[in-house]
């Protein structure tokens, strides 16, 4: 189980016995702390937090001049996500209400041409809706957002036009992340309209976030050739003076891409590098550390460091929780990822418990906070499926096996239904075996990492469930193939196979066979534990270069 990182806000004693004293008569004070400095402001909201007087901090956060007041005191941005998701559990309109009202705002100022307090309003925008976006509140997000970009179009002079193009990439991230992949299209092609509008004022706009939060588009909807490209576009793009924030996200999302196109050690490189300069610039319990690991996460686990990588999801997960807590999207996809993780892990074992505890949550959060229709769910639907067949066919019960085959080819076809409905037929996400093999073929070649995975699950389909044991050998000796060629004779994902050749032999009485790949499953066994023993600390690592010199290196290595 993840725990909550401990929350450190320990005001001096005297000065916190007077917040508490506020606290204890809130109803006869709370017109006065209005007017107090927004750091001892936010001290009193988080008072109340702890003394669970939620009613009364939903109010004041309904307030949108209250909440910016808040939002303007970063040093406690972490303290600001916890009671924020507690009053979000206790109420949660909050977001919609804070987002509404914004955008009356902007409404109400469309009848003025005074600058001041348009650029007021947009800087309020952009703060709320980074808020809302990083705690995982994408509608609401969205729609501060827009109507930002609305004020911005405004203007016709340079600086309207770079605030317009940094709305277009808000709005590009929040609906790639949540799944709205024709509004992000969109939101990209105003943003290469604006970069072309910018050109006549010869400013050099930023476009390191907006390439890759472009890449972050082409990669969800499988266009791993286009994604890597618009990467390395945005390295390029890359320098000293870029925000924190830009960076971390830029070498994380091209680590992503890397994977994919199966350049392994560049994505080594991106990928620890964003670890480390979101550790040293945004401290071990922000969220945008946990952004980096649940990507070094992927990494480690297409570079068949299974176990490093559950203890890399784990450690993410806990920042989330720590963060967040309560039902939160970003807390959802964490525990997704630690199921995957888990089931591959414990494969060996058949010890789903943990990895099925970790699915069913995600499920149950998403399920909360989302419309039943909602994209994110075909990925938790998947991962919990996979998990129900391995328990089904360790189950010596017939009556149980069936039933659990029943409820994960449920889930998988309800996953299949929401994937076409965003992608159409040609997309990775359609798992179903032979098309699942055949759209994988077409995407990532015949001998990519995703291409094995499949072909050793139609393996199995004939193996277990069908009785075609010629066509179940054929499929497993190609999975093994393609499974030694990428990472050689320790992989984890051989042990799938393995079993699997070692039951078919046992089913169809070829003994010779089965003793050879008896032997050869007892010597892959001794391997990995060897492996094992050897693994180094996955978060035990410390890089000396800096964003430019490893933009550098990227450019010289090979893969």
């Amino acid at each position: 189980m993840a725990e909550a990182c401990a929350l450190e806000w320990a005001p001096g004693s005297l000065y916190n016995t007077a917040i508490s004293t506020i606290v204890t008569h809130y109803a006869k004070y709370w017109r006065h702390v209005k007017g107090l400095p927004e750091n001892v402001q936010f001290d009193v909201y988080y008072k109340l937090y702890n003394k669970g007087r939620l009613c009364d901090l939903s109010t004041e956060f309904s307030d949108l001049d209250t909440f910016a007041k808040v939002l303007r005191v970063k040093d406690k941005r972490h303290l600001l996500h916890h009671c924020f998701q507690a009053v979000m559990d206790h109420c949660q309109c909050i977001t919609n209400n804070l987002a509404d009202i914004f955008c009356q705002r902007c409404s109400c100022l469309t009848q003025t041409d005074d600058p001041v307090p348009r650029q007021r309003l947009i800087q309020l925008g952009f703060s709320l809706g980074g808020f809302l976006s990083e705690a995982g509140w994408f509608f609401a997000a969205e729609k501060v957002f827009l109507s930002s970009l609305e004020i911005c179009q405004q203007g016709i002079d340079c600086r309207s036009l770079i605030q317009a193009l940094e709305c277009c990439v808000q709005l590009l991230h929040v609906r790639i992340v949540n799944c709205q992949f024709s509004g992000a299209e969109q939101a990209w092609q105003v943003a290469h309209t604006i970069l072309l509008s910018l050109e006549k004022y010869n400013t050099v706009a930023s476009k390191a976030c907006l390439y890759s939060e472009y890449s972050q588009l082409l990669f969800a909807k499988s266009h791993y050739d286009a994604a890597y490209d618009y990467c390395c576009r945005a390295l390029k793009e890359v320098h000293l003076s870029l925000p924190p924030r830009v960076i971390v996200d830029v070498f994380r999302q091209s680590a992503k891409a890397c994977v994919v196109k199966r350049k392994i050690k560049k994505a080594e490189l991106l990928i620890k590098f964003s670890v480390q300069y979101a550790r040293e610039h945004f401290g071990p319990k922000h969220p945008k550390l946990s952004d980096a690991l649940m990507d070094y996460g992927f990494y480690l686990l297409n570079a068949d460091a299974v176990s490093q990588a559950v203890v890399v999801y784990q450690a993410a997960l806990d920042i989330r929780i720590g963060a967040f807590g309560g039902n939160n999207l970003h807390v959802a996809l964490g525990y997704e990822d630690l199921a995957y993780s888990t089931y591959v892990h414990e494969y060996s074992t058949g010890k789903f418990q943990d990895a099925k505890e970790h699915a069913e949550k995600a499920i149950k959060i998403i399920r909360h906070i989302l419309p039943p229709d909602h994209l994110l769910l075909a990925s938790s639907n998947r991962v919990i499926a996979l998990i129900l067949e391995e328990i089904a066919i360790d189950s010596h019960d017939k009556d149980e096996e069936y039933r659990l085959l029943r409820e994960a080819e449920e889930l998988h076809l309800a996953s299949l239904a929401l994937a076409k409905e965003a992608f159409g037929e040609n997309n990775e996400a359609e798992r179903m075996h032979k098309k699942a093999i055949s759209i994988k073929n077409d995407l990532l070649g015949p001998e990519d990492y995703e291409v094995g995975l499949s072909v050793g699950h139609l393996a199995s389909l004939y193996n277990y469930d069908m009785n075609q044991y010629e066509e179940a050998e054929r499929l497993y000796l190609q999975s093994i193939a393609i499974g030694l060629k990428l990472f050689g004779q320790g992989y984890s994902g051989l042990e799938y196979d393995y079993r699997g050749l070692l039951r078919l032999y046992q089913s169809t009485a070829n003994v010779q066979k089965a003793i050879e790949y008896g032997t050869i499953l007892h010597q892959w066994n001794q391997m990995r534990d060897h492996s094992n023993a050897e693994e180094c600390k996955p978060l035990d690592f410390s890089l000396l270069e800096n964003c430019e010199q490893v933009v550098e290196k990227f450019y010289t290595m090979d893969s």
